[in-house]
Order: structure tokens, then sequence, then C-alpha cells
């Protein structure tokens, strides 16, 4: 069992691939959706911590991290940077 003591791992890894999805803007859809269908199911257990916290953030303090016009707390650093990344490289291939 995983998270509250309940939630199998499998149903914590789709309540968070539908947390991904279904944002409050369409934008954090887009963004963190394809990112959670890449890499969700090969986080570490630290890191589906992190990234269940993340997804209890509003989208409205994600969006500028992620953008890199405000700073975001230490603790989502690294995965805000690696999310950054993939929905660049992933604009980047969809311009060519």
């Amino acid at each position: 069992m995983v998270g509250n003591g309940t939630e199998s791992a499998e149903a914590r890894l789709k309540r968070m691939r539908m947390r991904s999805w279904r944002r409050g803007t369409k934008e954090m859809d887009l963004v963190l959706g394809p990112w959670a269908d890449a890499r969700l199911a090969g986080l570490s257990a630290a890191e589906l911590e992190v990234y269940d916290a993340l997804l209890g953030e509003n989208d409205q303090d994600i969006f500028p991290w992620i953008l890199g016009t405000q700073p975001c707390p230490e603790r989502y650093a690294a995965l805000i940077a690696e999310v950054a990344d993939f929905a660049r490289r992933r604009m980047e291939s969809a311009a060519l």
C-alpha cells in the first residue's frame, strides 16, 4: 500500500495521472499530462511523493515556475526543471 495506507500503488498512479490531465487550466493539462504519461511509472517513491505534493499546488503558482518567471520552492526545483525541459523538447519536436 502507498500514500494513506489504503491506496494501492496502481490506484495512486492512476489518480496522479488523472490529476495531471485535469488541472484548473488547459495550459497545465498540456504540460503535466504528457509528462505524467511519459514519466510517472518510472519515478522512485521519493519522486512520487514530491510530484504528489506538486499536484496539490495551484496552477497559478506552478505555471510561472515552469516558465522560469518565478522561483519555485526548493523541494520542487529538480522536478520543475525536468517538467520544463520535457515540455520544451515536446514543443520543439512538434514545431519540426
